[in-house]
């Protein structure tokens, strides 16, 4: 079981996919606090309907961005979390962070990496005019989208379409593809060596059936 602390900016679609689950028990964590950086973002109702332990801190009320990441350590441990799941936290994470909660730290980003890293994944990837895009999750380290991938879901960019239309479709296959790498992470089915990590298999766990019109890998399992 992981105790985990879930970071988010904005609207919250991952944050609140995983609630759903670990609250129906398909999902092995303990979300012990979500902790937003912007007050009015909806993730911060998300969590209060969730009933989860919720706190925004304000970071433009900190003088310097290693302020604000000391307040998010001393909460984040107060609150018995070890694990960060980053779920559209919209900030760099200070070294400071990354040492305090080592290889315990986990991205989603809506792009096939290391295509179009940084804040306009799907714009960019769009206007680029990739045939295949989607997301990965990856550990964090201290360069931006650059840590070890877990795993990627991929989905077509149909001709034509916007990029509001196509982050849909991302969004779907991400709501699929983070909880099953924390269920992947809480059971220790994750080996990592350098840049390169293999799921673990485990016995009587069955593949779900595969998504149309999208790809992951590895593959998803049953109830993801």
């Amino acid at each position: 079981m992981l105790d985990i602390a879930i970071l988010a900016s904005g609207n919250g679609g991952n944050a609140q996919r995983i609630f759903e689950l670990a609250a129906a028990g398909v999902l092995d964590v303990n979300i012990r606090l979500v902790l937003c950086n912007r007050p009015g973002a909806r993730v911060i109702q998300r969590a209060r309907d969730a009933g989860l332990s919720l706190l925004c801190l304000d970071h433009t009320t900190f003088p310097d961005r290693e302020s604000f990441d000391r307040e998010m350590i001393r909460a984040i441990r107060a609150a018995g979390a070890d694990t960060i799941v980053l779920a559209g936290y919209m900030r760099l994470l200070t070294k400071a962070f990354l040492h305090a909660f080592p290889d315990r730290i986990i991205n989603i980003h809506p792009a096939l990496l290391p295509s179009f890293p940084g804040t306009r994944g799907i714009d960019d990837a769009v206007a680029y005019g990739v045939r295949l895009t989607g997301c990965t999750v990856h550990f964090v380290d201290e360069i931006m989208d650059h840590g070890a991938v877990i795993a990627q879901a991929a989905v077509p960019h149909l001709p034509g379409e916007s990029s509001a239309d196509l982050l849909e479709r991302v969004h779907a296959a991400e709501h699929r593809i983070y909880p099953q790498v924390l269920q992947w992470w809480s059971k220790g089915r994750l080996a990592v060596s350098g840049r390169h990590v293999r799921v673990l298999p485990a016995p009587g766990v069955r593949l779900a059936a595969p998504p149309q019109n999208a790809l992951f890998n590895p593959p998803l399992e049953e109830g993801f």
